[in-house]
């Protein structure tokens, strides 16, 4: 599995010197623009603020649409396991695992037709081959639109 050549993950030393902040503008890429050619990027998601348990992350309404003229239910579970695959991978070593998820489910329960959401995840289990994160995404008034659960698997790449 080949990581994107833009993708900065903080090694465990340096855990203790680099803000969630910092860590977040390391996973949007060089330009702050995401990781070209990632779907995060094309769903235009920009992470606000990252550590090993909790992260958080906005995306816009418009260009995620469906037809209807709300935000695609796909978009926030995309929203939702950027989220979850990114978190887990912080929880790692890459050179020697990665994460993928392997199951998604959500609800939504309230349509948005403009602005921006926000995407907060939060590690609910945390094992040697699997991670399960819970999500809740809002939009700018801070009302619940959908709620995901990701789980991920960890893979052994070698090392």
């Amino acid at each position: 599995m080949t990581l994107h050549p833009n993708l900065d993950f903080p090694s465990p030393e340096e855990w203790a010197n680099v803000t969630p902040e910092d860590v977040a503008a390391r996973l949007n890429g060089p330009q702050g623009e995401g990781l070209s050619g990632t779907l995060g990027a094309r769903l235009g998601i920009r992470f606000i603020s990252v550590t090993q348990g909790h992260l958080s992350a906005q995306m816009p309404v418009e260009g995620n649409l469906q037809p209807a003229g709300r935000l695609h239910g796909g978009a926030n579970l995309a929203l939702a396991e950027e989220l979850a695959s990114v978190g887990s991978w912080l929880n790692l070593d890459p050179r020697k695992q990665v994460a993928v998820g392997v199951d998604l489910s959500g609800t939504h329960v309230r349509g948005v037709s403009r602005g921006v959401v926000t995407g907060e995840a939060t590690l609910a289990y945390r094992g040697r081959s699997v991670m399960v994160w819970t999500v809740e995404i809002r939009d700018e008034r801070g009302r619940l639109t959908s709620m995901a659960r990701c789980t991920c698997n960890v893979v052994s790449v070698g090392g």
